[in-house]
């Protein structure tokens, strides 16, 4: 019987991939891929025999192994990696398994072979942001010169438009998507010093062995190989828990805006979607919480990741685990959380008459801004504040309608027509750059999306 997920919203979210590549049969084979590249590079400089290293290479196949040997190997020694490694021994023919791990110690392998799985999980990272920043820029052009109100501390600020909303959302996902393409040389670098980070078991050619080791998994070599250094893994935990942070603030904003009593937004609800047991009415964001959740797992990651870069003396378990664990989590939940941004801003419903509408629930206190700088030209800045405050304190306890209260002032009306007064009361008229804003993203944004394909 197939088991199904235990969150249902799952069976409609596309696998990326990430959870497969840190099963357990996975791991295997990329600390064996590390195996056969380190005979490779050893063959290469003389280190070992041509002839062992084609038939490490050959032979470095999970699929050769006899499973019930290896689930023995691991009880019995209790070890992360040597079971494998007798195992390639026992595959390979003649004398040529008695080459392999050649000088390397088990993190050496285990490090650098699971960097080759961040790796891969990083490519489709980026692919995703890649089509996230896409469908944005889309977003963003398209709705450059819808009007809605900005909002600063939960109230209405000034007019704005959407798009220029997006814009903000495509600025912050650019720059983590730079980030994880600045980080890639810091971050996928072989390790390959031996027990202690010496490169004594490879004698002088310790240096050229470690070129070679990484030119195999092109990669960059450590300039200094130590078991004790963990930044560049945590570097990328954190760069995951920014992105974390960005997706999260942006799906909160798609489910405060689709609150009734906003009404501006609505995330895609398949047909058939049941939102309550109970009410049949309810159309929840699903999606928009699961990436809150989602988002918060992974940068609760990111103290886990700084922990684990406190490595006692020249090695320390207790630290590789932990970076293991914090990276496997913090990617699989942003595999999942990005998975579902895609699906969200490919179906997202914007609703350009209720963002109309909601630009005059304060009857045009929302334009008080340009009527003071408008006076302003006249009396002064200041002074022009204080007599639109008055005016805007008494609209909003009850005193009267906001342009009743200024047509009635004559230090306004003598400045300011009443043709001008509605000109100026016009939300509309009032957005400024925000169009540009939101068009130069979506510039910004393809721009990116074609940069993280390669």
């Amino acid at each position: 019987m197939t088991e199904l997920p235990s969150n249902p919203q799952d069976l409609r979210v596309p696998d990326p991939g990430i959870r497969g590549l840190f099963k357990t049969d996975s791991r295997w084979q990329a600390w064996l891929d590390v195996e056969a590249a380190l005979a490779k590079a050893q063959a290469k400089i003389g280190m070992i025999p041509l002839q062992a290293a084609e038939e490490i290479s050959k032979k470095a196949k999970l699929t050769l192994f006899d499973r019930k040997k290896l689930a023995d190997g691991f009880l019995r020694s209790g070890h992360t990696l040597t079971p494998l490694i007798w195992e390639l021994d026992r595959v390979c023919e003649g004398d040529a398994g008695g080459y392999a791990h050649w000088g390397a110690t088990t993190q050496n392998i285990v490090q650098t072979g699971d960097l080759l799985i961040l790796r891969q999980a990083d490519a489709i990272f980026c692919k995703q942001l890649s089509e996230l920043l896409d469908l944005m820029a889309d977003l963003a052009e398209y709705h450059a010169d819808t009007p809605m109100a900005a909002r600063t501390h939960g109230q209405h600020a000034v007019p704005t438009t959407f798009g220029a909303k997006v814009a903000v959302w495509i600025d912050e996902l650019g720059r983590h998507g730079e980030r994880l393409k600045e980080a890639s040389p810091r971050v996928f670098r072989a390790m390959l010093g031996g027990a202690a980070g010496t490169l004594a078991s490879f004698g002088d050619k310790g240096f050229t062995l470690q070129e070679a080791f990484a030119a195999e998994l092109g990669m960059t070599a450590m300039p200094v190989p130590s078991r004790a250094e963990g930044d560049h893994l945590s570097e990328y935990v954190l760069l995951l828990g920014l992105m974390a942070a960005t997706c999260g603030k942006i799906a909160r904003e798609i489910y405060t805006l689709q609150k009734q009593e906003f009404g501006e937004l609505e995330e895609p609800t398949p047909e058939g979607s049941v939102g309550s047991s109970t009410m049949p009415q309810k159309r929840n964001p699903f999606m928009a919480q699961d990436i809150v959740a989602l988002a918060s797992e992974i940068r609760m990651q990111v103290p886990l990741a700084l922990e684990a870069m406190q490595t006692e003396h020249e090695a320390d378990r207790a630290t590789s685990l932990q970076i293991r664990q914090a990276t496997e989590r913090a990617c699989v939940a942003t595999g999942d959380m990005l998975a579902r941004m895609n699906i969200i801003i490919k179906g997202l419903t914007v609703k350009p008459t209720r963002m109309r509408e909601n630009l005059d629930l304060t009857n045009g206190l929302i334009m008080a801004e340009p009527i003071m700088l408008a006076l302003g030209s006249s009396i002064g800045r200041q002074l022009a504040h204080d007599i639109v405050y008055d005016a805007a304190q008494a609209a909003a306890v009850g005193k009267g309608r906001f342009v009743d209260l200024l047509a009635a002032d004559q230090r306004i009306s003598s400045a300011i027509s009443k043709q001008n007064l509605e000109k100026l009361l016009n939300p509309v008229s009032y957005v400024g750059l925000s169009p540009e804003l939101a068009r130069r993203a979506a510039i910004s944004a393809r721009k990116t999306a074609g940069q993280l394909k390669h």
